[in-house]
C-alpha cells in the first residue's frame, strides 16, 4: 500500500503543469451574440475561446468590464494578459441591424395611406430615433398598432423591431400632403413658362395657401409677373397672360361695324395681354380710346359712333 502511494505521488510530481498562454486584446472589441466570451476579447481559439465573461449589452449598445476581473478570469483559464497599455476598463460594443428614422417614417406613412386613403408626412417626436435588432435575429420591423387623430395629427404606434422582440412605442405627428406643380428653377419677370419648367413636389396641405395653383394648365403658357423662385407653390397673382402690347408701343387700332372697317395708328398707354381692355391714343385725332387687345400690336375698338374713334 505504501509503495503504491509513493508511486502515485511520484507520477503527479512528474506530470506537466497546464501550459500558460500569453494573449493580446482583439483589435476591435465588438460582439454579436448575447454573451461576451474570452474569444471576443483575446486572440485565442479552442474551448477557452467559448468561456463566457459577461452578458453582452443590448444590440447597438456598449458596456464596460473591469480589467482586474478580466485578468483574473483569463488567469483561471491559463491565459496571461500583460495589459501593456495600462487599461483600467474594457469597452465592448454590440453590433446590430439598425432600423433608422427614415425607415420608421416610411413604414408609418405607408400604414396611414392604407388607413386614411391619402398620403401623409410623418414627423417623429424623437427625430433621431433608431431601433436595433440582434445581427442574427429573424424578421424585420413590424407595425403592431397605430392610433391616429386626423384633426390634430397626433400619432402613436407600437413597433416590433424583430420577431419575438418587445414592442417599442413611437409617437409624433402626421400631416396630409398633396402633389403640386412648381418651377424647377428661377424664372425672371416677363419670362414665359413652358412645360419643361414644371416639376412636381410634395407639399403639406396645412402649409398650402388657398390661392395656390394646383393645375399645371393654369401655369404653362403664362408669364411671370415678377421674379419667381423654384420649388414654391405658385399663386394666380404671380402669373399673367403674355403681353401682346407694351406701354408706349405703336399699334393698329381697328374699328369694325357692318359694312365698314377703319384702322389707324395709336400708341399704347399701358401694358396689356390678349383680351385686356387698355387705353390708347389715336395719333390722328389725339383722342384717348379704350380698345380690346386681340393680337400682338393690334387692338379692336368696340361698337361706338365713328366720331369718338
Amino acid at each position: 500500500m505504501l509503495r503504491n502511494s509513493i508511486l502515485a505521488l511520484s507520477f503527479l510530481a512528474s506530470a506537466p503543469a497546464l501550459a500558460e498562454e500569453y494573449v493580446v486584446l482583439q483589435e476591435t472589441l465588438v460582439v454579436e451574440d448575447a454573451h461576451i466570451t474570452l474569444g471576443d476579447l483575446f486572440e485565442v481559439s479552442g474551448d477557452v475561446a467559448d468561456v463566457i465573461v459577461a452578458r453582452s449589452p443590448s444590440p447597438g449598445g456598449r458596456t464596460a468590464l473591469d480589467v482586474n476581473y478580466v485578468r483574473h478570469l483569463a488567469s483561471e483559464n491559463a491565459l496571461v494578459w500583460a495589459n501593456a497599455g495600462g487599461l483600467r476598463r474594457l469597452s465592448i460594443s454590440r453590433s446590430s441591424r439598425v432600423i433608422e428614422t427614415e425607415m420608421l417614417r416610411n413604414m408609418l406613412e405607408g400604414e396611414l395611406f392604407a388607413i386614411q386613403g391619402r398620403p401623409h408626412q410623418v414627423q417623429l417626436a424623437n427625430s433621431a430615433m433608431t431601433l436595433h435588432a440582434p445581427v442574427n435575429s429573424q424578421g424585420g420591423a413590424q407595425i403592431i398598432s397605430v392610433n391616429f387623430e386626423p384633426r390634430s395629427g397626433m400619432l402613436a404606434a407600437e413597433i416590433r423591431p424583430y420577431d419575438g422582440a418587445q414592442t417599442v412605442r413611437v409617437t409624433g405627428r402626421a400631416y396630409a400632403t398633396v402633389e403640386i406643380p412648381v418651377l424647377a428653377s428661377h424664372v425672371a419677370a416677363g419670362q414665359e413658362i413652358t412645360a419643361n419648367d414644371i416639376i412636381w413636389v410634395t407639399q403639406r396641405s396645412d402649409r398650402l395657401r388657398p390661392d395656390a395653383v394646383l393645375d399645371p394648365e393654369g401655369i404653362i403658357g403664362l408669364e411671370a409677373r415678377r421674379a419667381l423662385r423654384p420649388n414654391e407653390a405658385l399663386r394666380a397673382y404671380d402669373l399673367m397672360q403674355p403681353l401682346m402690347v407694351s406701354r408706349g408701343e405703336l399699334v393698329t387700332l381697328v374699328f369694325e361695324s357692318p359694312g365698314i372697317q377703319l384702322s389707324v395708328s395709336a400708341r399704347a398707354m399701358e401694358n396689356a395681354s390678349e383680351g385686356d381692355i387698355a387705353r390708347f391714343v389715336n395719333l390722328q385725332s389725339n383722342r384717348t380710346v379704350d380698345a380690346i387687345v386681340d393680337a400682338p400690336g393690334r387692338a379692336r375698338v368696340g361698337l361706338r359712333p365713328a366720331a369718338s374713334f
